[in-house]
């Protein structure tokens, strides 16, 4: 911020537009002077010593000492029967600037700034006229440099509004508050309060939360209260709540995207169409044959509720419960409900960040299933477990772990880089901590 931020403001300076200066004073022996200044240029305007730091209950305080500038210009004077003409050049060192940036945020969630103080002070300003009479000028050049002098500090203040109006307040607009992730869900990062600014950083909440596009339900839990480490190693850290995470799940859940089936196509022999003769038998009432002969056979996997994780320093643990239905598919396409299974299966979860992403990869152990209803009578399910846990390994992971590869996206402002990045876990929280690199246009 400090580095793009005084780079863009010496630019803004050396572009000040300076107005005609006119005036008339009086000189000893001589008489009454008018004089004129015209097409004044800004040749540089420097800004070699500057920080950035938080200003607590404000937001972002910038100084800038010993500040200087370069500027030309045309003059010309009148007086007695004398006219003349000539050109000038000035000299304006030490100049200081402090300037304070409120941070905010407005009813869509989205950063504001804007420039709640500038000041600006002029130590030294220093005239050189050039021309026949060029001597003669010099000698009242205090009255110029008195008027240079206000003209600039003003217009210093002027100059620094306008950048941060028009250049800084675009550019944190680009910070996203909603993210599409897919079809199904996006992800609202809207501040949920102004950013709070402290001696040693600026902290920021966000909602953190995610939905279904097709349906935006209120979530029936409320986030645990976080206790934010305190790290200074990075640039920027993003701490991810497991409510972040249970959101997302409850949004899949909603949008209906927990469903998975298994037909015969995956995992009975190509040459079998029916429950007698799959690779795979599976272990059955014998009364199931006799009651659909040679029927093919689909299992649905559903998530009776949203799958509900936890964060602690060991990492990501979540035990889903999966409803398993079975079902017999009639002629006519309809299907028959045969029995219902409840499937648990341990679940861990690998997070790294990379390009701006959250990304993971999840681990699972055995399954174990029991028999929650049955059409066709009672029967021991432990074989079925083999065809679930190479349903899961063969399929189910793996098209899990695509969609987690391909990661969430972080907040992030336009042409933000991240690099040097960490990721420890807390108790309820998923600590990201980067570097940050702004890659100009």
């Amino acid at each position: 911020a400090h580095e793009q931020g005084i780079m863009i403001l010496e630019k803004e300076l050396a572009q000040l537009k300076l107005p005609d200066i006119s005036g008339n004073f009086r000189v000893l022996h001589v008489g009454k002077v008018h004089y004129e200044l015209s097409r004044l240029r800004l040749r540089n305007f420097h800004l070699p010593y500057s920080r950035i730091s938080p200003d607590p209950n404000v937001g972002l305080q910038v100084s800038i000492s010993n500040a200087f500038a370069e500027l030309d210009g045309n003059w010309r004077v009148k007086m007695l029967f004398i006219r003349d003409r000539g050109s000038f050049d000035l000299k304006v060192e030490n100049i200081y600037i402090k300037i304070s940036l409120r941070l905010g945020s407005d009813a869509t969630g989205k950063p504001t700034v804007n420039t709640s103080d500038c000041s600006t002070r002029i130590s030294e300003v220093r005239v050189l006229f050039s021309g026949k009479f060029g001597w003669l000028y010099n000698l009242f050049h205090n009255a110029i440099e008195s008027k240079f002098r206000k003209i600039l500090e003003n217009k210093v203040c002027d100059s620094v509004s306008e950048s941060v109006h028009n250049d800084l307040q675009t550019y944190i607009r680009t910070l996203p508050v909603t993210a599409r992730i897919d079809a199904r869900a996006g992800i609202d990062y809207s501040f949920v309060a102004p950013p709070t600014a402290t001696a040693q950083s600026l902290d920021t909440g966000l909602k953190g939360e995610f939905y279904s596009l097709a349906h935006r339900s209120t979530v029936p839990f409320s986030p645990l209260p976080l206790s934010f480490p305190s790290d200074h190693e990075r640039m920027v850290y993003f701490g991810a709540s497991s409510y972040f995470f249970n959101t997302a799940g409850f949004a899949y859940h909603a949008a209906g995207a927990l469903v998975f089936e298994i037909t015969d196509a995956m995992v009975f022999s190509p040459r079998s169409s029916g429950l007698c003769h799959c690779a795979h038998p599976l272990p059955v009432p014998m009364q199931l044959e006799q009651m659909y002969p040679n029927t093919p056979m689909k299992l649905r996997l559903s998530t009776p509720t949203a799958p509900f994780l936890n964060i602690g320093p060991e990492g990501i643990k979540l035990k889903p419960v999966v409803d398993v239905q079975a079902y017999a598919i009639l002629p006519n396409s309809s299907l028959a409900p045969l029995f219902l299974l409840s499937l648990v299966r341990n679940v861990s979860a690998v997070i790294d960040m990379r390009s701006g992403h959250i990304v993971g990869n999840l681990d699972v152990g055995r399954i174990k299933l029991s028999l929650k209803d049955s059409a066709v009578g009672t029967f021991q399910v432990r074989m079925l477990q083999s065809i679930m846990n190479m349903f899961a390994s063969n399929i189910l992971l793996p098209r899990l772990n695509a969609r987690l590869e391909e990661g969430f996206p972080l907040p992030l402002p336009d042409r933000i880089q991240l690099s040097n990045t960490l990721v420890r876990f807390h108790q309820n929280l998923l600590l990201l901590g980067a570097d940050v690199h702004f890659q100009p246009r």
